[in-house]
């Protein structure tokens, strides 16, 4: 059953037993991190309202804490705790800090002074003055604020799939990536329906009296150390060694599905982004990754492709697809885009990626040398005659080819271009496409063939046996049911491959597929 037949409740219910426990990863994500959060920011808000001095400062760095994207920070905590939930809890609980520090100082610092001046002439001390006075008559700005930093976090939190600490970020993600509407509203959804119920149920506990407030906050210990438990306590999963996977590959038939009905292959497994998941491999935190064949990474950390010997990766060639209505609009822009045609092969590929991914050279000047020394670079026109919208998905060589294709147009035409890179996965880059939002952007045909087109079983084994076939049939497809032109392949076969640190594999005897199962099953 595809995607267009199935409703979004059969496939919540198909995938019921792995949406409970991405809920669960999500809420214990969310509340390790606020418990802790109020644990350091409440005394926080309390200090500053005594020593009014250093309010400035600290409620400063709580605040630029809060500025920095949440991508950027949880790639900040992987060099110093590496991948999974410790990384991403922390990064949560930085996000958490500002509101509770914030409505802890503020609530405190606008008790009436007159109301502590009585408690003071009444004897009392500054813990009493504190505990009794204080605390009680601020408790509800200091609700609100842990309530807004709850909101934050479940949001937050399903970035975390990124870096393999799980959430429901895992079904979102896959969901972008996988163009499935159903996936993203499944992990969509209950995030939002969290992030409500934990509004709601801390709003009850700001109508508490004092007495049941207390005996509330008695649980927080004991629930903190379940969540601890149910996310820090080792696996029982039987394999030695542990893959990563993108959420896209979890989902594919080209993917871990394939690996599973095809190869028979089980292994331990952990959802991660492709953004880390090739250093994770390099510092031994992985010891199987799921990731592209041109990939710079590949040279830059010594690793090895596994051989593909029962061919579940179809073909993956790079083409520039253009949507009709913009090929007639723009005449000159079809023969220009297909100067690069056969022009870029697997090894060329993957040293361009290399200078972006591992040596961070910008890809307008990977692009640049590469157009000069194929002397296809001329000087930039007036463009006058337009503007074509490039788009590119979110990663080093998509941002490679948009910066060969934009300067390409420029040299070679009239017209202008608008660069609108890092969309994201395909389904945002496919709909920008076909909404008009974009003019063209380079996909692969293995990915218009299994994400986009999702024909059967049956016709996928019958065109992916040869890179020609496979073309001809998203080329002719893509026109039929879209009105979207595939132009001339690239050249380059940017396919998915099982990769292994060079070291590991040689001294587990690893070369294909086949052998890791095989070594799994051994060992």
């Amino acid at each position: 059953m595809n995607e267009q037949q199935q409703t979004l409740w059969q496939f919540m219910a198909q995938q019921s037993d792995k949406l409970l426990m991405q809920t669960l990863q999500h809420i214990s994500l969310t509340f390790i991190s606020l418990i802790i959060a109020v644990l350091i920011g409440l005394p926080l808000g309390i200090f500053i309202a005594r020593r009014k001095a250093f309010s400035g400062p600290v409620l400063g760095i709580a605040g630029i804490l809060q500025t920095i994207p949440s991508i950027a920070l949880l790639g900040f905590m992987i060099p110093l705790l590496g991948i999974g939930p410790k990384p991403a809890i922390v990064a949560l609980l930085l996000y958490a800090l500002l509101p509770i520090i914030r409505n802890t100082y503020t609530g405190i610092s606008c008790v009436d002074g007159s109301v502590k001046e009585a408690a003071i002439a009444m004897g009392m001390s500054g813990w009493q003055l504190l505990f009794k006075v204080e605390l009680p008559l601020a408790m509800p700005v200091i609700l609100a604020g842990i309530r807004t930093a709850t909101v934050i976090n479940v949001g937050v939190a399903t970035l975390a799939s990124y870096i393999a600490a799980g959430g429901l970020g895992e079904f979102i993600f896959g969901g972008i990536s996988l163009n499935n509407t159903n996936m993203i509203l499944a992990g969509a959804i209950p995030a939002a329906l969290l992030a409500i119920l934990f509004d709601f149920l801390l709003s009850l506990l700001q109508k508490l009296n004092r007495k049941k407030l207390k005996m509330a906050t008695r649980v927080l210990p004991a629930v903190l150390v379940v969540m601890a438990c149910f996310y820090f306590v080792p696996s029982a999963y039987g394999s030695k060694l542990t893959a990563g996977f993108t959420p896209e590959f979890m989902g594919r038939q080209d993917g871990n599905l394939g690996l599973q009905s095809k190869y028979g292959l089980k292994i331990h497994t952990i959802v991660i982004s492709d953004a880390v998941m090739y250093k994770a491999a390099f510092e031994k935190e992985l010891d199987v990754i799921s990731g592209y064949s041109t990939d710079g990474r590949l040279k830059a950390y010594d690793l090895v492709v596994l051989d593909d010997d029962k061919k579940i990766f179809p073909p993956y060639y790079a083409a520039p697809i253009v949507r009709d209505d913009a090929l007639k609009k723009f005449p000159e822009l079809e023969p220009t885009l297909n100067l690069l045609a056969g022009k870029i092969n697997d090894s060329i590929m993957t040293d361009l990626n290399y200078r972006t991914d591992y040596l961070h050279q910008s890809p307008d000047r990977v692009a640049k040398d590469f157009l000069v020394a194929h002397h296809l670079l001329k000087p930039a026109g007036r463009g006058s005659a337009g503007i074509v919208r490039i788009g590119s998905k979110i990663f080093g060589e998509q941002y490679i080819l948009a910066s060969m294709y934009s300067m390409l147009i420029k040299g070679y035409t009239n017209y202008d271009v608008a660069t609108k890179t890092g969309l994201g996965g395909t389904k945002i880059c496919f709909d920008a496409l076909t909404n008009n939002q974009i003019d063209l952007y380079p996909e692969y045909t293995g990915t218009g063939l299994l994400a986009i087109l999702k024909p059967s079983p049956q016709q996928i084994n019958a065109v992916t046996g040869n890179k020609e076939k496979t073309y001809n049939y998203v080329k002719s497809q893509f026109e039929k049911r879209y009105q979207i032109k595939w132009l001339y392949p690239i050249g380059f076969n940017n396919a998915y491959a099982l990769m292994m640190r060079r070291k590991q594999a040689t001294q587990l005897g690893v070369k294909s597929i086949s052998d890791l199962k095989q070594y799994l099953e051994t060992k």
